[in-house]
């Protein structure tokens, strides 16, 4: 009993710490449907527009986040692959200088048949990626600017199954898969009424007004039976540490001001959140094997770490409730709960 007292009370902190984090800020320029619950904050936002012609420079600005992207992807592989004993691996050969072959060959696109939504998609690193899978893909932007550079990118690939501003809504007829750029905001498009079999938002939550409604929203737009798959930043000295004083003040490896180190979110406040404000184990399903069925928690975490020597990102291993994985989510990490159907 005293256990279960002392997660409750957890899981109420970890609500009150999500929900109330909440710079005051003026707000995005948006439809009024989506302002009127808008998470959105402007001075990210024009920010990350600034930015926005640096997307696709793989040793610039954003280089971090290319080597990232491989690891998310096999991570949502594991994840959504209807069954990861039996699908063909996925690999990165076509991001290598081998796209034609790897798309000709047709292993591995786990997506197709899935709508997938990409919330906080800056230039399209994920959002390709996925449509290139055979996923039908929505990718939103606040940033009309980082909205304007990728479709400009998708644009100039023959291969890519991407829908022009113009288009009809079918993707070229020899392409599987569907790719969508929209300018808005995910509260104007879940007061639209749209749901996804996957809601991805990657390195977003930390750069929010009111996270725990941005949380909601996110879930409110995830299908019966469908995935919630985010990446973020725990709040940890080692993460302030290296993401804010080496990598901005000291490396410049990104622009200063790009993290703020009180926005950013514990794995297990992540978890009980979810638990606490989001419909808990009787909207999402317990992770077979993991700590939240006794804990109050919801979802499952999994460090993803830099390894410098191999210039890559790595999925940190690790039992739940062990040091290791511990250790693993003391940066960066990844977050994946499954809708119950």
């Amino acid at each position: 009993m005293a256990t279960l007292r002392a997660a409750t009370a957890a899981t109420r902190t970890a609500s009150r710490i999500i929900a109330t984090t909440r710079p005051r800020v003026a707000r995005a320029a948006l439809p009024a449907a989506a302002r009127q619950l808008n998470t959105i904050n402007q001075d990210e936002i024009s920010h990350f527009s600034r930015l926005s012609q640096h997307w696709w420079d793989e040793t610039g600005e954003f280089a971090l986040l290319h080597r990232m992207n491989p690891e998310r992807v096999e991570y949502i592989r594991q994840k959504v692959a209807l069954d990861p004993r039996t699908e063909p691996e996925w690999t990165f050969e076509g991001r290598h200088g081998d796209r034609a072959r790897a798309e000709a060959r047709g292993a591995g696109r786990w997506l197709e048949g899935k709508r997938c939504l990409d919330v906080g998609c800056g230039g399209g690193l994920l959002a390709e990626t996925l449509a290139r899978l055979g996923g039908d893909v929505v990718a939103i932007d606040a940033s009309a600017d980082n909205i304007a550079i990728a479709r400009t990118h998708a644009s100039a690939d023959p291969l890519l199954p991407y829908v022009g501003d113009g288009d009809s809504g079918a993707p070229p007829s020899n392409v599987p898969g569907r790719l969508e750029y929209r300018h808005t905001s995910a509260e104007e498009l879940r007061a639209a009424g749209e749901t996804f079999d996957l809601v991805c938002s990657m390195e977003v939550l930390e750069h929010v007004d009111e996270p725990g409604e941005f949380l909601k929203c996110l879930g409110d737009m995830v299908r019966p039976g469908g995935d919630l798959v985010m990446s973020t930043i725990s709040r940890t000295p080692l993460s302030q540490l290296l993401t804010i004083t080496l990598a901005e003040d000291l490396l410049r490896f990104v622009t200063p001001g790009t993290h703020t180190y009180r926005k950013f979110v514990r794995p297990e406040e992540l978890r009980r959140f979810v638990y606490a404000d989001m419909g808990g184990h009787d909207v999402w399903e317990p992770i077979s094997g993991a700590a939240d069925i006794r804990t109050g928690e919801v979802g499952e975490t999994q460090g993803i770490i830099y390894d410098p020597l191999g210039a890559r990102w790595r999925l940190w291993p690790g039992a739940e409730g062990t040091w290791q994985k511990g250790l693993g989510e003391i940066v960066n990490y990844m977050y994946h709960a499954k809708k119950r159907a």
